[in-house]
């Protein structure tokens, strides 16, 4: 590992697959509180009606409505086809997009169309791995919502299928598109914190709907939610409507808070430190508050340790989700080194410095006061001889604030990454690769949680250990 300590590398002026402007100013000059730098992201390119992206959505819920309208603002993006398994949700497609809108309740409809280049998929989690392959099979692009797997050992051959494809594979953890992320990356690598050595993660919520207990319709039934296809990848199951509707709590369909929340987190911290993931997992939870009949816990925390790398130092990674924080919701990500404390809260980063006295301490809570006058006096004649009192002072460093601009969205630069990709064969920022060094350890915490052990991952070659 190359040491960094002390070093104040240039700033990178374009980062990552986009495009950020900077102000004039050099960012070490305007980081002073009252002048935070502002970029601001542009996307221009002129559009004819050969660039147009026609796509179709599989799975029409919470995250799939939202997914869709932000890759809707991406210029020449059309949507041609919606599926759900949900009656009602079909009937709601053709309200807000017409009726000649094709809607189906069978994904593999929308892949046998030849006019879909791309296609999201943001279904229950169980089904991620087996409509990506299909998907891939049938020439489609695809967006697929985090976690990318369901199981762990579904990665592997996922990549490899993506790869063989030739076609544009992105995982739906948007914050790695973040300018407010890119603006991390760029701080740590520039030695601002100096040597990093810890991150700590946290993404509370304090709500029912955030605890997914999200409204169930009346005519919930087998029928109107097509409930055997629902189950067709999973054990049999007799109809139960909450399973449907709130299967984020549920094992057999979903991966509870370490895949829904946990691997925003590991997507950050693997953006911002270039980490290729953690070689030992360990995760333990509880039930608190949200005791509906779910089996996956409200309140989780994990500890990660990752190995010394050619990417970054050793450090160690501490997650907590807690479902009933008394604290209010919350989402930040603080990078801890030698020197500093970085803050990613949402787009926007701010960083504080703590820098050691060069001088060792000397005085104060400390044993010289117990020794005898005579040795007091010896010692602090050497002390004085050898240190400066300007070697004893703490060097004091102006804050960073980087703050996103007033109506910047993430979720649309993501889609904007996804589409551009589509167009110039540019690198996604977020490929099956980097999607499953992320939902891997995401889902060993759950494994390390039900078998009560610590999980040993391989992070170079991505597999358990």
């Amino acid at each position: 590992m190359k040491n960094n300590k002390n070093a104040r590398r240039k700033f990178l002026r374009q980062i990552g697959a986009t495009t950020l402007v900077s102000a004039a100013i050099p960012f070490t000059s305007s980081a002073a509180q009252e002048k935070a730098e502002e970029r601001i992201m542009r996307y221009d390119r002129p559009f004819t009606s050969n660039d147009k992206i026609r796509i179709g959505v599989i799975g029409f819920g919470v995250q799939g409505q939202f997914d869709l309208n932000s890759a809707l603002e991406v210029p020449g993006v059309e949507l041609v086809a919606i599926c759900d398994l949900y009656t009602g949700r079909i009937q709601n497609a053709k309200e807000k997009f017409g009726k000649k809108i094709f809607t189906t309740r069978n994904y593999k409809d929308i892949l046998d169309r030849r006019d879909i280049d791309a296609v999201l998929i943001c279904t229950t989690d169980v089904w991620h791995a087996q409509i990506a392959h299909d998907a891939l099979a049938k020439g489609k692009h695809v967006y697929i919502e985090k976690p990318m797997v369901h199981k762990i050992e579904e990665g592997l051959p996922l990549i490899k299928a993506a790869k063989a494809s030739g076609k544009v594979f992105q995982v739906g953890s948007q914050r790695v598109s973040s300018i407010g992320y890119a603006k991390a990356k760029e701080l740590l690598a520039s030695g601002e914190i100096g040597d990093l050595n810890m991150v700590s993660a946290v993404y509370d919520r304090q709500s029912s709907i955030g605890a997914w207990q999200y409204t169930i319709p009346n005519d919930a039934n087998a029928e109107t939610t097509d409930w055997e296809t629902f189950i067709e990848v999973t054990e049999k199951m007799e109809f139960d409507a909450k399973k449907f509707f709130w299967w984020r709590a549920y094992k057999e369909l979903g991966t509870g808070v370490a895949g829904d929340l946990y691997v925003h987190l590991l997507s950050g911290t693997h953006f911002v430190t270039n980490s290729l993931g953690p070689e030992s997992i360990y995760s333990t939870g509880q039930f608190s508050y949200w005791k509906d009949g779910r089996n996956m816990p409200d309140v989780m925390s994990g500890v990660m340790q990752y190995p010394d790398s050619e990417q970054h130092p050793a450090f160690q990674l501490n997650l907590r989700v807690n479902f009933i924080s008394g604290g209010g919701p919350k989402e930040v990500i603080e990078v801890i080194g030698s020197e500093g404390l970085m803050r990613i809260d949402g787009d926007n980063v701010t960083v504080k410095h703590s820098i050691m006295p060069e001088a060792p301490g000397f005085g104060g809570y400390d044993s010289l006061f117990t020794f005898s006058e005579s040795m007091r006096e010896e010692l602090t004649k050497d002390y004085k001889a050898k240190w400066t009192e300007e070697q004893t002072k703490r060097k004091q460093v102006k804050d960073v604030v980087f703050k996103a601009p007033q109506g910047y969205s993430s979720h649309v630069d993501h889609f904007t990454n996804f589409f551009d990709a589509i167009r110039t064969g540019k690198t996604v920022v977020e490929d099956a690769e980097f999607g499953f060094r992320t939902a891997a350890p995401s889902l060993a915490c759950n494994e390390s949680y039900f078998d009560k052990k610590i999980i040993q991952w391989d992070p170079v070659n991505m597999k358990l250990v």
